[in-house]
Formats: structure tokens, C-alpha cells, sequence
């Protein structure tokens, strides 16, 4: 039927071919009627393609029925639409490109309508360029996608194997290689750091010797500073956040005091003046205004050096004072982790970066590398920030090899989610032993993970205020104190904050009961991930409102 349809196109189009025209034509003039003109061949073959097309198409439906079927056509629908870039002048977050859907996402569709809108919304807000978003339910992959651009330059668009600076989520990472050489009894947490690493010297605190140890550097509870310098502003700074978490409670009490004083004397101007002779007593005893300093004003934070290794990192800190008594009060420092990273290499004889490099391979996390400028880092993104005049401005060059291990990590999302899960995974293993014993056993113990996820006295979460920090992670733990009330569930998170970059960590696990393990196996739960290529986003509630809306997909499902 196709060599028809060819032999008779050839005949009908080609003037040569007199076969039908000729004949035609001359048919016309005996018939005493007007010449056709030349457009009658056009039609002639239009009409006859037309037909043995059909003819071709009713011809295979019938073969189809005796011998092998034809393909079906695509459902445009199932097909990723890609929707074209627009002009220059566009805004940023008008274009975002759509990815194909993993196999189980058709469960959760309604999650991720409106966590793609929650994303746009926050993107929007914060006028980040670009941002990518991952989840994961009971170790299953279901969403990944990509929002707006991971290079504005060159117009190159967000997608899920894009890469970005995980920031502080490198501190999650580091604890692993902690925790696997006290697993295997390399590493003491409880004795001072100088028998690993007695290039840090010994310190004191008020004249008095002290001992700085690993479990307090994980902690952060070690008294080493953090990029500030100056004690005494951190001091103050530690002091106004301590009296904002009292005001609550004296000014209901002092309130309460002003207002019976009013009471007694019958006039009502009086709670009026008494009130602002208060108020002038309160200004005149706090009269330095509680101002943090950004951590992105300090020069530390855009360290051009290259450092060869964590042993050399240390001079950057290792002969400044303590800022407090270790174990006395929580203050958030990525040089610890500085030091933590010393501490593994003389624990595990291997370089800091060879070790981590061992463990990203056993948790398949094959995208997830230490920032260096030089090599080719496919994916990569590229970083920005607003200047004064609120332009977007690419960030300044910056060597993040002094801080590996507290910072200077990239990755995607979907190695993040590997890496939740993997943590989830241990967490949960020892529950469902008993009912299923085939199960493997988890990169890390079911112990080693109930003692990461505790929370430590005396510690904070800045990015939840109803946590507390643990062991490399901030947890909150599940609570309810009046019913048919707000429940707050229990999760693991880890935020992080670079120069260009923001990022969060999030793994909500699910409440298991003694029913609820039967025939189920870990991980159970939902983990997900959000990096981000502008900086001093906080993405912490955002990743933990998508968390909790796959939840509750995931809770209807069979």
C-alpha cells in the first residue's frame, strides 16, 4: 500500500508523468468544457493521498488484528510539557521547568499542588533566583522539581540533579563519620580534645582549667566562638535574648501591678503615666538596643585562603579565648566542627575529606562533594545576593576549605533524601526487628540514632523554637497539652545558611504503634530536602508544611 501511494504522489505531481493528466485534459476538450487550470493536480493528489492514507490506516488496524499491534499513540498529558524560556526582560519566577513525575507520585497529587505553590509564594517573597525541592515518603522518591533559574546569566533553569551549597547540612554529615568511629571505638566523646588533637591547646575559663570534648563541639556547647570575635558583644547578645524570653511573663505580671495601682487612685490617667515612668526605667537601664550583627557582616564568613587540611584550619581560632564555660550555654559555632573534623582525622588515620568521601559512596550519594572552585562540577549552580541598591549581584568568590566540615559541602536533593532516609532507616530498624528478621541492618545503629535525635540540655534551635539542638540536628520532640488542640509532631531538621545559599534537611517520621508494624518495613516516614542559590532564606517551616501535607496524603493511602 505505501509503494501505491508513492507510484501514484510520483504520477500526479510530476509533470512528466501524463499518465492521469494528460488524458485528463484531453478528455476535457472533447467534452467541449473549459481547460483545468494547474491547480487541479494539487487537488487531485491531495484527494487521493487523503484516501489511500485512510486506506493505509484501516489496512494496518486490520493487520494489527492477525499479526504484531501497532504502537499506541503518547498521552500528551503523561508527557512533560516543556514550556518556553522567556525573554530577558521576564521576571525571574515566571518560568519554571516541569519534570517528569516519579511512578508513585500520582498518589500524593494534591501535596504537591500545593507545595509547588507554597515554593512559588516563598521564591517570590524572598526573590530568590532559584530553589529545588525534594521528597520522599517511606523511602520512595515521589517529588523532585526545580523553580526558576540555577544560572540567571546564562538563563539556565532549576532542576532536580542541580547542584548548591548545602551550607550547615554538612554538619549532619560529619556526625556520621563521628558516629561510625565511636561505633567502632576509635573515638572517646567524653575525654578532652587534646588526646586526638594536641595541636589545640588546653584552655581556661575565668582563671580556671577546663575541658573542651567531642560530645560539647557537636553540641555547640563548647564555648568556642563562632565567626563574631568579639565576646562582648556576644555576651550582650546572649543577655537581650535572654530577657526577650522573659518579658513575656514580667510584663503580663508588671501589668497587672499598674493596673491595680490605677484602680486605687480613680483616675484613669494615672495607669497612663505610671506606665511610661516604667518604660523610661526600663530604656534607662537597657539603653544599648539588642542588635544582632549578620553573620554575613563578618569578614571570616569570605575567606579567600586555601587551607590543606584541618590541622592548618585551626590557627584561625585555636588561640582565642572561650567565649563561656564549656557545657554552660549553647553558642552556635561552625569552627567546633573545625575542630571535629581534626578529630576524625586522627581517629580514622584517613584525611577528613578521604573519610567523608568513603561514606557519601556507602550512602550512594554520588553528587555530594566539597566545594572547590577548580574542578568541573557538572550541574553546578551558580550563587547570589542583593546588593544595597537591591540588585541581584552574583556573590563574591569565597574558599570554603577552612570549614568542610562545618559548611563547605555540595549536594542535591535527591542525595539529601538518600541521606534522611538512611537516617531515618537506622532510627527505626530496631522497632521492627522482632516481626521482621530478614531486615538489614542500618549504616548506623538503632542506639547511635536514638542518641543523635535526643535533645541536650541547655542547647537551642534558632530555626524552631520548640526544639533543642541534639547531636548535629535540631529536634522537636512530639507534644500536645490541651485536646482537640494543636499537636506538634516530632521531626529531625538541620538548616543551613552560606554566602549565596540556604538549605534544609527535614525527616518527620511516622508515630508507629505495635498494629502499625506489621508488615511494614523501614524507613517510615517523610523526608524532605530544599536548597536554595540566595542567602538567608529560612526554609525550615516551609519544608516542614510540605512534610506534613505528604503526610497526610500518605495516611490516606491503602
Amino acid at each position: 500500500m505505501y509503494r501505491l501511494l508513492s507510484a501514484v504522489t510520483a504520477q500526479v505531481a510530476t509533470p512528466g508523468g501524463c499518465a492521469w493528466g494528460c488524458g485528463r485534459r484531453a478528455a476535457h476538450r472533447r467534452a467541449g468544457l473549459p481547460p483545468l487550470g494547474p491547480g487541479w493536480v494539487g487537488g487531485l493528489g491531495l484527494g487521493l493521498g487523503l484516501g489511500l492514507a485512510l486506506g493505509v490506516k484501516l489496512a494496518g488496524g486490520l493487520r494489527g488484528a492477525s499479526s504484531e499491534p501497532t504502537p499506541a499513540a503518547p498521552d500528551r498529558e503523561a508527557l512533560p510539557q516543556a514550556e518556553p524560556l522567556p525573554p530577558q526582560e521576564q521576571p525571574l519566577a515566571s518560568w519554571s521547568p516541569q519534570t517528569p513525575p516519579q511512578p508513585h507520585s500520582r498518589h500524593f497529587a494534591r501535596a504537591i499542588d500545593s507545595s509547588r505553590d507554597l515554593l512559588h509564594r516563598i521564591k517570590d517573597e524572598v526573590g530568590a533566583p532559584g530553589i529545588v525541592v525534594g521528597v520522599s515518603v517511606d523511602g520512595r522518591e515521589v517529588w523532585s522539581e526545580g523553580l526558576g533559574y540555577a544560572d540567571v546569566e546564562n538563563r539556565v533553569p532549576c532542576k532536580p540533579e542541580t547542584v548548591m551549597r548545602i551550607a550547615s547540612i554538612s554538619k549532619s554529615l560529619t556526625m556520621v563519620a563521628l558516629a561510625k568511629l565511636w561505633e567502632a571505638g576509635k573515638l572517646d566523646l567524653d575525654i578532652p580534645v587534646q588526646h586526638y588533637v594536641p595541636e589545640f591547646p588546653e584552655k581556661e575559663y575565668e582563671g580556671e582549667k577546663v575541658s573542651v570534648t567531642t560530645r560539647l563541639l557537636i553540641s555547640h556547647l563548647s564555648g568556642i566562638r563562632h565567626y563574631e570575635k568579639d565576646m562582648k558583644k556576644v555576651k550582650e547578645e546572649k543577655a537581650c535574648k535572654a530577657l526577650k524570653m522573659m518579658k513575656g511573663t514580667l510584663e503580663s505580671d508588671q501589668e497587672k501591678e499598674l493596673k491595680e495601682r490605677a484602680g486605687k487612685s480613680n483616675e484613669k490617667n494615672d495607669f497612663a503615666k505610671a506606665k511610661t515612668e516604667h518604660d523610661n526605667e526600663a530604656k534607662g537601664r537597657n539603653s544599648k538596643p539588642c542588635k544582632k550583627k549578620n553573620d554575613f557582616e563578618q569578614g571570616e564568613l569570605y575567606l579567600k585562603e586555601k587551607f590543606e587540611n584541618s590541622i592548618e584550619s585551626l590557627r584561625l581560632f585555636k588561640n582565642d579565648p572561650l567565649f563561656f564555660k564549656p557545657g554552660s550555654q549553647f553558642l552556635y559555632s561552625t569552627f567546633g566542627y573545625t575542630l571535629l573534623a581534626a578529630i576524625v582525622e586522627r581517629a580514622s588515620g584517613y584525611k577528613y575529606l578521604d573519610y567523608m568521601q568513603k561514606i557519601f559512596h556507602d550512602l550512594d550519594m554520588l553528587t555530594t562533594v566539597q566545594e572547590e572552585n577548580e574542578p568541573v562540577i557538572y550541574n553546578r549552580a551558580r550563587f547570589y545576593v542583593y546588593n544595597k541598591k537591591r540588585r541581584l549581584v552574583n556573590t563574591p568568590y569565597v574558599d570554603n576549605s577552612y570549614k568542610w566540615a562545618g559548611g563547605g559541602f555540595l549536594s542535591t536533593v535527591g542525595d539529601l533524601l538518600k541521606f534522611g532516609n538512611a537516617m531515618l532507616y537506622g532510627y527505626q530498624v530496631g522497632l521492627f526487628k522482632n516481626s521482621n528478621e530478614n531486615l538489614l541492618p542500618g549504616y548506623l545503629k538503632p542506639e547511635t540514632m536514638l542518641m543523635i535525635w535526643t535533645p541536650v540540655p541547655n542547647t537551642e534551635m534558632s530555626w524552631d523554637k520548640e526544639g533543642k539542638y541534639a547531636m548535629a540536628w535540631g529536634v522537636v520532640e512530639k507534644k500536645q497539652t490541651y485536646g482537640s488542640c494543636r499537636k506538634q509532631r516530632h521531626y529531625a531538621s538541620h538548616t543551613g545558611s552560606a554566602v549565596g545559599a540556604s538549605s534544609v534537611l527535614l525527616v518527620l517520621p511516622e508515630e508507629l504503634d505495635a498494629e502499625a508494624i506489621n508488615n511494614k518495613v523501614p524507613p517510615r516516614g517523610v523526608v524532605v530536602s530544599i536548597i536554595c542559590n540566595m542567602q538567608s532564606v529560612g526554609l525550615n517551616s516551609t519544608a516542614l508544611k510540605i512534610a506534613l501535607e505528604f503526610d497526610k496524603d500518605r495516611s490516606d493511602l491503602p
